[in-house]
């Protein structure tokens, strides 16, 4: 597997992997709007298959992570595409980076704070004013959890 800038990839391939993973380009999220076909990010690549792709956005100096997908779960593809980001933001003046999930994703959850990452709010309600922008957004989790609050995370770096 191979990790290339997010942006090096074509846009239509950057477009179809938003569709089919998130149901769309846009995320909607306390912090922001964003379209993540504007955002860097880096993809990783096995041959010519899409294995995962993480987005980003700098923010004075923290990095916000907009979205993080791993095609397949437990392959080590989320760990590279946050190793890879790191490794881009050490040395610049970047001292946190942070992200947000939802109260429903325990996946999410274990899998950060494995990485070093840490719960350092919850905004209570956030996803009820998401979806007023995004009404696609789903009520409940296919684990049954009704999806309501955000939860931050974030990691402290030397940049």
């Amino acid at each position: 597997m191979i990790i290339i800038p997010f942006k090096t990839l074509e846009e239509e391939k950057r477009r179809d992997f938003f569709l089919k993973h998130w149901g769309g380009t846009e995320m909607i999220i306390s912090t922001g709007h964003y379209d993540c076909l504007s955002l860097d990010g880096f993809v990783c690549m096995e041959g010519h298959l899409i294995k995962g792709v993480l987005t980003f956005i700098e923010k004075g100096r923290k990095v916000e992570v907009v979205s993080l997908d791993a095609v397949e779960k437990g392959k080590g593809i989320g760990t590279l595409l946050i190793k890879e980001l790191e490794k881009a933001v050490m040395g610049e003046e970047v001292s946190s980076i942070e992200l947000i999930t939802t109260n429903d994703n325990m996946d999410a959850l274990a899998f950060y704070q494995k990485k070093g990452f840490r719960i350092v709010k919850i905004i209570p309600d956030a996803v009820a004013g998401a979806r007023k922008q995004k009404p696609s957004i789903p009520h409940y989790a296919s684990n049954g959890i009704p999806i309501m609050d955000e939860i931050l995370l974030r990691k402290d770096i030397c940049g």
